[in-house]
Order: structure tokens, then sequence, then C-alpha cells
């Protein structure tokens, strides 16, 4: 949930990038860290495997300006895709405000989207959380692959986005659809906020 500091006026809202292994979480990130100006980014911390897998997560506070006389603050994370970092990804989920879950376009990593699908809702549960309550926003990563080689949007929206929440086409590894993707979920997110719905303090 969101944290509230009275003291200094700030909201600090956690959006979670999940979804299945080398979808292009990080990659998203990386993007977003790339294209923020300094003084509205903090460092961004990334724990990587030998072939190059987020192990732990990415973060990423971004500053959004004021709401209410509040700083807004997003923190972004990634969990890892791999199915042996179960645990992790659970911890990682832990106060999330908000998810993106990022597919794979490839044809050939159709069920892996949607068992990774299926894991969010999952861990979800798990902690207590009503999967559908979640704001939550899908992104088709590497539309800019060859036609042959990815599915058409449409056809992943079918497979993957059943409870029909707002879905973004995206190429993380050049820009179009990141940040698209980043101002849909943090509009949900701060709706949700603004209107009670969400919300701690420390």
């Amino acid at each position: 949930m969101s944290l509230v500091n009275y003291a200094t006026r700030e909201i600090t809202c956690k959006i979670v990038y999940y979804g299945p292994g080398r979808s292009g979480k990080t990659t998203n990130l990386h993007y977003i860290y790339g294209q923020v100006p300094e003084d509205r980014r903090g460092k961004m911390v990334s724990l990587a495997t030998q072939t190059d897998r987020t192990l732990f997560f990415d973060f990423l506070p971004l500053d959004l300006g004021s709401i209410s006389g509040f700083t807004t603050k997003f923190q972004l994370y990634t969990v890892p895709g791999q199915v042996y970092y179960q645990a992790t990804r659970k911890l990682v989920l832990q106060g999330a405000d908000g998810v993106v879950f990022v597919a794979d376009s490839q044809a050939r990593q159709l069920d892996e989207n949607i068992e990774s699908f299926q894991d969010l809702h999952a861990n979800l549960g798990d902690q207590g959380i009503d999967p559908r309550a979640m704001p939550l926003v899908v992104q088709y990563n590497k539309q800019d692959l060859p036609p042959e080689l990815v599915l058409p949007v449409a056809e992943l929206s079918d497979a993957i986005n059943f409870r029909g929440v707002p879905d973004f086409s995206a190429d993380a590894l050049h820009g179009p659809g990141v940040f698209e993707t980043l101002r849909g979920i943090s509009e949900i997110v701060l709706r949700r906020l603004s209107t009670g719905n969400a919300g701690g303090s420390r």
C-alpha cells in the first residue's frame, strides 16, 4: 500500500513490473531511467545473475510532482521471471500499489505469458489481496520484432487480458509504449489514492 509520510509530506507508491523471464521488465526500467532527468529520479539498484537476468529487483523512485500538497513518488520494481524465483516474486510483490504485467509478444512465449499471469493472481491471492482489486495494466512487449514471430495485440489480449484492463503495445528496447504504460498504471493508482481506497502511514 502507498506510504504517506506526513512529516515530509510525501506519498510513495510502489509499482511492480511482473511477467515471464526475459519479457522486457528490466528493459522497461532501463529505458525510463535513461529518459528521466537526473533530478527527477533516484539511483537504480540492479541485481543480476551471470546470465544478466534480474535476480531481485530494480528500484527507481520517480518524483511525479505534488498532489494535494504532498509530493508523490513512484518506486518501480521488477520481479525475476524465472520459475525458481517464486519466493522472491512474492516478496517483491508485497505492498504493491499497482502492477504492470509485461508479456512477451513472441508466439512461442504465449504459454509462458499465461502461466506467469496466473502466477501473479495466485501470489496476490496468497497475500490476501483480491487480484481483481489490484490496479493493473498489461504491456505487449517486443512488438518491433518481425510479424512472423509475434502475435497481434488483439490475439494476445484475448489470451491474456481476461480482466479487460488497459493494455499497451510496446518496444521497451527503443521506447514506444514504455511511458504510455507507466502513465496508464500511474493514473489508476493515483485515482485510487485520491478517492481514499489506498494508503498507510509511517
